[in-house]
């Protein structure tokens, strides 16, 4: 990304913490399947860099998974506080290790232990089969670091096309648009 890119995101992001935005770092992830079906959830951005946007997950999850096989993926910011959304397509690709066990490392002990504990996407027969394996991880760590597992990581959705979208009366938005077209990005204006 470029610099008025990345400002851009920054500066609309600081408006959205400084409005009480309860989750500013929450953002919808769409991907696809093998049969092309879109998939979307929630996920909670870790990073922005000229690189791109950063989240982590387990990659066994259905998330996963589908950026294994297609990395394609769609990113939407919406702050209703400020009536600002920020769009973002592109192509997700797996962080470095460095960088993945630095941010597990930072996290809380209890959601280093649900990264071992969870099988993210798979069937769970009842909650206590969950508990069950929380006290095991717990267990098999306790008075030790707890070390990234091999099935948690992140990805860095590296962007071709954000939009920049902020609310206007009468329905008359202003919408930014950066595209990158032969290795350089473009910037314009849309109609609303």
């Amino acid at each position: 990304m470029t610099e008025p890119m990345l400002t851009r995101f920054q500066e609309g992001f600081e408006r959205a913490r400084a409005a009480a935005v309860p989750e500013p770092t929450a953002m919808t992830l769409a991907t696809v399947d093998g049969q092309g079906r879109p998939c979307a959830r929630t996920v909670l951005l870790k990073d922005a860099d000229p690189g791109g946007f950063v989240f982590y997950t387990n990659l066994q999850s259905r998330k996963g998974r589908q950026l294994a096989s297609n990395p394609a993926a769609s990113l939407v910011f919406w702050w209703r506080e400020t009536a600002e959304q920020v769009l973002v397509d592109g192509i997700a690709e797996p962080v470095s290790a460095v960088e993945a066990d630095a941010y597990f490392a930072s996290r809380p002990r209890g959601s280093q232990v649900g990264a071992w504990a969870s099988r993210q996407s798979q069937q769970l027969s009842s909650r206590e089969e969950l508990v069950a394996r929380v006290a095991e991880i717990e267990a098999r760590y306790e008075g030790r670091e707890i070390p990234r597992p091999e099935h948690w990581s992140g990805f860095r959705v590296r962007p071709h096309r954000v939009e920049f979208w902020y609310g206007r009366e009468y329905r008359l938005h202003e919408r930014v648009c950066f595209e990158l077209e032969d290795d350089r990005w473009q910037e314009r204006l849309l109609f609303p």
